[in-house]
């Protein structure tokens, strides 16, 4: 039940375009014995399919640029790759500190941007 609870408000978010992990690992984390980088993984084999539903959705709504998405989506894909092999280099502690520094920041930054334009 705890993992039903779990995955279903990270797909919230996840639809939402925050970011699922930002729930689902540090749940995964905290409620099994999962190392940083087995919780990483969880959350980037869960995103496929909820991905694909988002990108789904906001085609159908037109909220896509292409001009924006393919270069983001080819240079993304090798900052993937390396990202995932420093991952593994990294020991586990050591990950979980950067992915909360990294959490936070975000947290910080969100708290206090200010929209540059108007929603359509």
């Amino acid at each position: 039940m705890l993992f039903s609870i779990i995955g279903f408000f990270s797909g919230i978010i996840s639809g939402m375009g925050i970011g699922g992990g930002t729930i689902l690992i540090p749940a995964l984390i905290l409620f099994t014995d999962l190392s940083q980088q087995q919780a990483q993984s969880v959350n980037l084999f869960t995103f496929i399919p909820i991905a694909l539903v988002a990108v789904i959705t906001h085609i159908r709504n037109k909220n896509i640029e292409k001009s924006v998405w393919i270069p983001l989506t080819l240079t993304g894909i090798s900052g993937a790759f390396f990202g995932a092999k420093l991952a593994m280099k990294l020991p586990s502690n050591l990950l979980r500190k950067v992915f909360g520094i990294f959490l936070f920041a975000m947290g910080i930054y969100q708290f206090f941007y200010k929209e540059k334009r108007p929603h359509k």
